[in-house]
């Protein structure tokens, strides 16, 4: 029941996007199996600087980070919030067991594959760790765990996913997120910083196709689950990045004039020569940006984890 109502929502927002008068896909829906699978190459490439700057943080920072997380806490859940394959996310999992701390592991995410696979490679990675994986909205489970779980919560939301909404859908998530958080609980963030114009393109538009693999999967999986006739190599990935803003943005441009038929949803998609669909935004963030976006959204920073490079933010909040 969960997938078809997945696939449904996926038919909905496909065909809203499609049709708008700018062009549009979410990407939420990158994570199929093949677009899974092409994200752990782009976690791989020199090029993609966060991986490595998280992982940096996470691994020289460990015992600052379980210090501030526990701070005057015998208990407590940890939350992380798409949840993907949890690597850097292991590492600091690894450390708190070895602290004998008493806590529990939930990865929530909206790919099944990515919850099963997280929750087996952990019982097998990092022995009696107690971990309930969970598949669907972010929000909706937090309700629920805070329903039968009455621990301190410590919500984690890595990487630098925060960057794929604008400044109002940024506030809004924010907003959901202290709507189900009481008292006490945690909030722990990932911003991708600032940075040299140059260090950012490639990291996004990557020599080796990585990335406009990525990006093309999108309309590949339109084709396999809504019966549509995307023909991939009419479509090129383009990258462009404003450092005044902060805000990248990743698009998909008609090499010429083409229609698509999209058999499922009993509609005709036309495009025109140079005609973009809008696919991800990546916002880059300055320490006075993340600042505004705390006070506004109700919270407050506690302490930041920086990379040696400050290329990147691990900020812990908490609720005003």
């Amino acid at each position: 029941m969960e997938i078809l109502t997945l696939l449904t929502e996926f038919a909905k927002e496909t065909l809203e996007g499609l049709t708008a008068s700018q062009k549009y896909l979410s990407s939420k829906y990158f994570y199929d199996t093949n677009g899974s699978r092409i994200f752990q190459n782009i976690m791989q490439m020199p090029e993609y600087y966060l991986t490595n700057c998280e992982l940096e943080i996470f691994e020289t920072e460990k015992q600052r980070i379980f210090e501030a997380l526990t701070e005057n806490s015998t208990q407590y859940n940890l939350i992380e919030l798409g949840a993907g394959d949890g690597l850097k996310t292991k590492v600091l999992l690894s450390h708190f067991h070895d602290q004998n701390a008493f806590f529990e592991y939930t990865p929530i995410d909206i790919s099944e594959d990515a919850v099963k696979n997280l929750v087996l490679n952990l019982k097998q990675e990092v022995p009696g760790i107690k971990i309930n994986g969970k598949v669907g909205d972010y929000f909706r489970l937090i309700e629920e765990i805070n329903q039968y779980d009455h621990t301190k919560k410590i919500l984690l939301f890595l990487g630098s996913n925060i960057g794929n909404y604008n400044e109002n859908e940024t506030l809004s998530f924010l907003n959901k997120l202290k709507s189900v958080m009481h008292s006490g609980y945690l909030l722990f963030i990932g911003f991708d910083l600032k940075k040299d114009p140059e260090i950012i393109l490639k990291a996004y538009n990557d020599p080796h196709g990585h990335t406009s693999a990525f990006n093309l999967n999108l309309l590949q999986r339109i084709n396999n689950e809504l019966n549509a006739n995307f023909i991939l190599h009419k479509f090129r990935h383009q990258e462009v990045y404003n450092p005044q803003s902060g805000t990248a943005k990743s698009m998909l441009i008609s090499l010429e004039k083409q229609e698509v038929e999209i058999h499922d949803l009993n509609k005709t998609v036309s495009f025109e020569k140079g005609e973009s669909i809008f696919m991800e935004m990546s916002q880059k963030y300055d320490m006075k940006m993340i600042m505004d976006l705390a006070n506004k959204s109700g919270f407050k920073i506690v302490r930041n984890f920086y990379d040696k490079r400050q290329y990147f933010v691990n900020s812990l909040w908490k609720l005003k």
